[in-house]
């Protein structure tokens, strides 16, 4: 078992790059920033099976070319806090026996997939980014992480995680630029995916912590209906989602249906709705502008770019309805003005026993954000509570009287590219104004690769109504086929 490096403080961020993708040349420190969306190879598996099929390829051979991938990037990237290679051998072993017998279990039989280390497994520790859990070892699968077994998937390792899901950051790098953040929570999902370690990373979300990495690193992922993907043990959040990080809509797709229908979704919960097969592209009609509290602060870059996507939809005769446009979508965006602090008060709330036990158990051991965060929780009261949740409900049943107004939302994932990193901000993984209003009111999202701005990745978002996942999936398919990509240049 290959043990990654600690997170902590102290952690040291390397300055050098080796590359921007599996198969692209290297940049150096001082080079720029190249990423183009319709140039960039990402690693895919959908492909790959079809030459299982064949017998050409194999998922042994498949995973060792992941796993030197992973040792050329990952001095630098440090998306892993740790691999177990040795039973991933074994299981894409069994994963070959059965492609070449012609049963595999599911489309992504052989998938190396990364777990974010929230998320238990039986075989490796869950350390949750945090100092107070180092070792922590429950032997345990996640329900997720159950279905994903049962689906032939291997599970290579853990991938980093900010502090127990929060602003603290761990040690990993943004494959495109490692002055950058990749974003956080979720960061080694994104990046080992944006890497080309791995075709998919499994993520938590709460307030942006799938679709924001998604955006800074240039991956497709879904963040779907609160509820539609078992979260097994991790049921303390109110808005706490199973998203999935892929280079390809196609294995996006498959991997959250394969966790759905094998696992369900959370108790109470109908689970995801969708087909076996990735839904096809399908053209909206007409789409909502969500601008959020970040719009007027936006770069002029990146609004640039964001506005050439919307100018090719109009040439493709999709009606696109600004708040202007409607006194319900400028009631709901009135409704966001404190979305940001809402979703932060939630949290707090919510997480506060769990951090006085932690802190109890393990003095010390929590950041200074953490602290933070334990210190908003103990200033909120149950009355303070139930007004966030009112406050929640008025954006839920605003978004709601959109519905006739459009097939789905549509947004920047980040506002702009990934900012330099800097391990004092308020902010060191981003901002996720872009992201709360679909947390706070559960929708489902689907975060587009479809902008490059200064050089670095910036994904554009549909949000649908709930349980719309699949809608979404064919919906953003199109976007991807009809929509050109998007390059502009940014001072930064």
């Amino acid at each position: 078992m290959d043990i990654g490096i600690p997170l902590s403080d102290d952690s040291v961020r390397l300055l050098f790059s080796p590359g921007c993708g599996s198969e692209q040349a290297g940049t150096t420190l001082a080079s720029r920033p190249s990423y183009h969306p319709e140039t960039f190879r990402p690693l895919t598996f959908f492909d790959a099976a079809a030459r299982f099929r064949g017998g050409d390829d194999d998922p042994r051979s498949y995973l060792e070319r992941c796993l030197q991938v992973v040792g050329q990037r990952e001095p630098v990237v440090q998306a892993w806090v740790l691999r177990n290679e040795p039973d991933a051998r074994a299981a894409a072993d069994a994963s070959a026996a059965r492609w070449k017998s012609g049963q595999p279990l599911s489309a992504i039989d052989g998938m190396p997939i990364g777990i974010k280390d929230l998320i238990e497994t039986r075989d490796m520790p869950t350390q949750m980014g945090c100092a107070a859990y180092v070792d922590n070892f429950p032997k345990r699968d996640s329900a997720l992480v159950q279905a994903l077994r049962e689906a032939g998937a291997v599970v290579l390792g853990k991938v980093v995680t900010t502090e127990l899901g929060g602003s603290h950051p761990g040690p990993t790098t943004n494959p495109f630029d490692p002055r950058r953040t990749p974003g956080g929570s979720s960061s080694g999902s994104g990046a080992a995916v944006a890497a080309g370690m791995v075709p998919v990373c499994i993520g938590t979300q709460v307030g942006g912590s799938v679709v924001r990495p998604a955006s800074f690193c240039g991956n497709w992922a879904l963040k779907p209906t609160f509820g539609a993907i078992n979260r097994g043990e991790r049921l303390g959040s109110s808005q706490g989602h199973i998203g999935v990080h892929a280079n390809s809509p196609v294995d996006m797709w498959n991997v959250a249906f394969e966790m759905a229908v094998r696992a369900g979704g959370d108790p109470g919960h109908p689970g995801l709705f969708g087909p076996l097969e990735p839904p096809q592209p399908v053209r909206p009609q007409q789409l909502v502008l969500m601008e959020t509290s970040a719009w007027t602060a936006l770069d002029v870059a990146s609004r640039d770019a964001f506005e050439q996507v919307l100018e090719a939809l109009a040439r493709h005769g999709v009606v696109v309805v600004r708040r202007g446009d409607s006194p319900l979508v400028e009631a709901f965006e009135r409704s966001l003005g404190r979305a940001g602090a809402l979703n932060a008060d939630i949290a707090a709330y919510e997480s506060r026993r769990s951090l006085e036990s932690t802190v109890a158990q393990h003095p010390g051991k929590l950041s200074r954000k953490g602290m933070a965060k334990l210190e908003r929780g103990r200033r909120l009261s149950l009355q303070d509570y139930r007004r966030c949740l009112q406050e929640r409900d008025d954006i839920r049943r605003r978004v709601a009287q959109l519905a006739p107004l459009g097939d789905a939302l549509i947004s920047l994932a980040s506002p702009g590219p990934a900012p330099v990193f800097e391990p004092d901000a308020a902010r060191p993984t981003g901002d996720a104004a872009f992201n709360y209003p679909a947390s706070l009111a559960g929708l489902p999202v689907v975060s587009v690769p479809l902008l490059a701005v200064g050089g670095m990745p910036v994904g554009v978002q549909l949000v649908g109504q709930p349980h719309t996942d699949a809608r979404v999936v064919g919906l953003a398919r199109w976007l991807q086929q009809n929509v050109p990509a998007v390059a502009v240049d940014a001072t930064q």
